[in-house]
């Protein structure tokens, strides 16, 4: 794994599909928007699914300070659409099936490495890492650390 990205680094560029099949390129985000990736062990567990629903509850919070916000987890697109049409998520997840962009971006294993990460990144408009939470049980923590310093900045 590489050194996880820090705040102050800049965002990797990498390329996902989302729950279409449709690749999403993070490069496209850049000069634009602020930018959350919140990274999540797996769909539809508790405390993945709190944290996209808080996420979803909070979405037009995020919209207004002009914030795209991405999920991203090894699940596969088929698994995102069930999990986004049963929570009614209004934003894109994103397929790391081979954990290539969780190893990009350094987020850690806990549980003996049994059990992916649960680490938030918040973006500005030009690509640095301006924020990091990382926090396996507090999945709304999350929201609360990314909506305040998007607000902060």
């Amino acid at each position: 794994m590489t050194k996880p990205i820090q705040v102050g680094d800049n965002c990797p560029l990498f390329s996902l599909p989302n729950q279409t099949g449709k690749i999403i390129a993070i490069k496209d985000y850049l000069g634009k928007s602020n930018v959350v990736l919140f990274f999540y062990p797996k769909d539809d567990t508790p405390g993945c699914t709190k944290e996209a629903c808080e996420f979803r509850d909070r979405y037009a919070d995020f919209v207004a300070e002009g914030c795209a916000v991405f999920g991203i987890s090894s699940d596969s697109v088929d698994n995102h659409v069930g999990f986004i049409q049963k929570h009614a998520l209004p934003y894109d997840l994103l397929s790391d099936s081979k954990k290539e962009v969780r190893q990009l971006f350094g987020v850690p294993s806990n549980l003996f490495g049994l059990i992916p990460g649960r680490v938030t990144y918040i973006l500005s408009e030009e690509g640095m890492v301006i924020g990091v939470f990382n926090s396996q049980l507090d999945p709304v923590g999350h929201i609360n650390a990314a909506l305040k310093l998007i607000r902060q900045n």
